[in-house]
């Protein structure tokens, strides 16, 4: 059963200035909790923590999770990997060393001070789906030698070695498998299909779709997704993998046109090959998410494209005064 863990804990979150662990980390905060953020600032910006560095009981840690780290926490939430293509391609190496050593003296060190842990996956796991939508039984059809596969197989071995802990040591493991996740504190230059029209449409440049535009995305609000985050960490007896993600299903070209009403540019649509590997469908099937945790996303692609169209205005002024 789910329930809400009132009591102050000890959590460390890596991965903590990107753009899901800042609001992880702001949210745990909220909830009482004494917050320590490990990132190495590779992908992940200070300008994130802006609020949780004001909050005492917050501590900020520079340090690579492929080194080991000692404490004692609670709880240990692993969000620490480059998660876009054109970040996690640029040193594939350190990715799969991120997705596999990092994981690794995350689990020793959750194992040794017998602390609950939880990581963060993804989607990718399930590669170019020949399922759809896609549930948690499904094994993927990922490709382990093309540009994609430091991600893509990195965050399956480090599923694998979550579960070896699990059933080996006794280690508490949470997995989620995270799909199209936007807001605010999306970086500009990530690569992402939301961050990279909104950018463009602000800036008054071609929208670029690449492919025809029928691709399917499903995207879900950075709040949403953090509540999930929650409600797995503090359940009693499941373990995952569990799918979080919206299950409306949008094509990129839809997304589009939603970007350029919404941000009234007078950008056109311009499109480009596909990159190889780029999938073609993704919708996660979330009735695990449903029927374990009561979980569902709330907030529906308009009202949360409003925020985060508010967040890069703002972001493009700064870079403009």
């Amino acid at each position: 059963m789910t329930q809400r863990n009132d009591t102050p804990m000890r959590i460390l979150v890596t991965g903590a200035a990107g753009f899901l662990g800042s609001h992880l980390c702001d949210r745990l905060l909220r909830e009482g909790h004494q917050v320590t953020g490990l990132d190495n600032l590779v992908s992940g910006r200070m300008a994130n923590l802006e609020d949780a560095v004001r909050n005492p009981r917050f501590e900020f840690v520079f340090h690579d999770v492929i080194e080991p780290f000692d404490g004692r926490f609670d709880r240990i939430y692993n969000l620490a990997c480059p998660a876009s293509p054109p970040h996690y391609q640029k040193d594939p190496v350190a990715t799969a060393k991120t997705s596999f050593m990092g994981v690794l003296n995350l689990l020793e060190l959750a194992t040794r001070t017998g602390a609950r842990f939880f990581h963060a996956s993804t989607s990718e796991v399930y590669g170019d789906p020949l399922e759809h939508p896609q549930r948690e039984s499904y094994h993927g059809n990922v490709n382990p030698v093309g540009p994609r596969a430091c991600y893509d197989e990195g965050k399956r071995v480090a599923e694998t070695l979550a579960f070896d802990f699990a059933r080996m040591q006794g280690t508490p493991v949470r997995v989620v498998r995270i799909f199209n996740t936007y807001g605010p504190r999306m970086r500009w230059d990530d690569g992402r299909v939301v961050s990279n029209f909104i950018w463009q449409a602000l800036r008054g440049e071609d929208l670029t779709v690449y492919g025809d535009g029928s691709q399917t995305r499903s995207f879900c609000y950075v709040d949403d997704l953090i509540s999930g985050f929650l409600l797995l960490m503090e359940h009693d007896t499941a373990t995952g993998p569990v799918n979080l993600g919206n299950p409306g299903e949008f094509t990129v070209g839809d997304l589009a046109d939603r970007v350029i009403a919404m941000t009234g540019t007078r950008s056109r649509i311009v499109h480009r090959p596909l990159p190889e590997d780029d999938p073609r469908r993704r919708r996660p099937d979330i009735t695990l998410a449903r029927d374990l945790l009561g979980w569902a996303p709330r907030i529906p692609l308009d009202e949360g494209l409003k925020p985060t169209v508010a967040y890069f205005r703002s972001l493009l002024e700064r870079q403009q005064a």
